[in-house]
């Protein structure tokens, strides 16, 4: 490792000049749980989605250093570009060796290079405007393969779940009370917070049955709801949540295995466990819509094609045909918090308060009959008056 003096030199032109606390995770998700702002965030994550780019962004770290590359031109993924109008220093294409930094080594980064004790370790490319548009004009060419892979990932998921899709075999039963009611499933999507904070109104009018799916349920509660059930593959909701009371369905895969099974009967919890070979979000609408709810509202879910490429997973591509299924119960929420904003300032709201009570004001003093009340209120404010003066003395 060599000595870098030239690019010290550079640094007080650097908006990551100075060291930072480094934070090291494969899991871009398990990262941000600990990530702090001002550290530099080291990840392992080939096409970082929007999701995870906004998540990193609400922990504001000094620099984001990713061991892939960030966009590897299957599909015009959001993530490069969001981290890049957030003013967050992204390099990416570092290779495994970043991956080999140890969580809380002090470091910097100068211009693309991670140094350490003035020692260059790796050194990758740093994003810039140029670079994510060209990377984004390459994966649009390349989108209508992944269209292809996409729809023949749709005829084989309907070949696998024709039974659970067309009738409902597999669908296990619950305690929790929903026929009749409205259902809303909560799931950590695009805007899942703004959305489910434009709801709020909805939810206390209606009550629905709330589902969270996975780190779902952590949203609900943070704006004091209390989830009735809760859906997935427990990697990503927090203690807190699953032991809210909430009813747990586990998502365990075709031939039966449940990674998130034993962390929750460690929490001394009895789960449902629903084998399926779809998403966690398809399963809570599958639930929801066998126990006979009237209505699904989904917060956060996955409605178009870069959206489920996105999410990165194979089995998106149920999702399509599990809102087949559901059909006219499902009302989708997604920008509801763009679509619907209130216009009225606080201010304006004070300044139309004290116009109305000036325009009141003038309409007594101006009638025989508002004269009299005013007569009379002075009176009995002069009596207030006299009435404290006495108190004082």
């Amino acid at each position: 490792m060599s000595q870098l003096p030239h690019f010290r030199r550079s640094l007080p032109e650097d908006p990551t000049a100075g060291t930072h606390t480094v934070r090291v995770d494969r899991r871009t998700k398990d990262l941000t749980k600990r990530l702090r702002p001002g550290d530099i965030a080291v990840i392992d994550h080939a096409d970082i989605d929007r999701v995870s780019a906004e998540a990193l962004v609400a922990c504001r770290p000094a620099a984001v250093l990713n061991a892939a590359r960030s966009t590897t031109g299957r599909y015009p993924n959001l993530g490069p570009q969001i981290l890049l109008d957030a003013g967050i220093p992204h390099v990416d294409g570092l290779g495994p060796e970043v991956m080999q930094v140890k969580e809380g080594t002090v470091a910097e980064l100068v211009d693309a290079t991670l140094v350490v004790d003035g020692r260059s370790v790796v050194t990758g490319h740093r994003q810039s405007a140029e670079s994510i548009e060209a990377a984004q004009t390459l994966a649009r060419i390349g989108l209508s393969n992944q269209l292809e892979a996409f729809a023949a990932n749709t005829m084989e998921y309907l070949k696998k779940e024709r039974a659970l899709l067309l009738d409902g075999v597999g669908i296990p039963d619950i305690d929790t009370a929903i026929a009749g009611r409205h259902v809303l499933v909560v799931v950590r999507g695009y805007h899942y917070k703004e959305d489910l904070r434009a709801l709020q109104h909805y939810v206390k009018e209606y009550r629905p049955v709330l589902i969270g799916v996975d780190g779902g349920a952590d949203a609900l509660l943070e704006l004091g709801h209390r989830p009735d059930l809760i859906v997935g593959d427990m990697d990503s909701v927090s203690d807190q949540a699953l032991t809210s009371g909430a009813e747990i369905v586990v998502h365990a895969y075709r031939d039966g295995r449940a990674p998130g099974l034993d962390r929750v009967r460690a929490l001394g919890l009895a789960p449902v466990v629903f084998p399926a070979t779809g998403t966690s979000e398809d399963i809570a609408m599958l639930l929801a819509d066998d126990a006979g709810a009237t209505l699904i509202v989904a917060v956060g879910t996955h409605a178009t094609l870069v959206e489920f490429l996105d999410k990165g997973r194979e089995g998106m591509a149920s999702t399509f045909l599990t809102r087949l299924r559901v059909g006219g119960k499902l009302v989708d929420a997604k920008g509801v918090s763009r679509l619907y904003r209130t216009r009225i300032s606080s201010a304006s709201l004070v300044l139309l308060v004290l116009a109305g009570l000036l325009a009141l004001g003038v309409a007594l003093s101006v009638t025989p009959g508002g004269q009299a009340m005013l007569q009379a209120v002075m009176a009995r404010w002069d009596d207030l008056i006299s009435w404290l003066g006495g108190l004082l003395t």
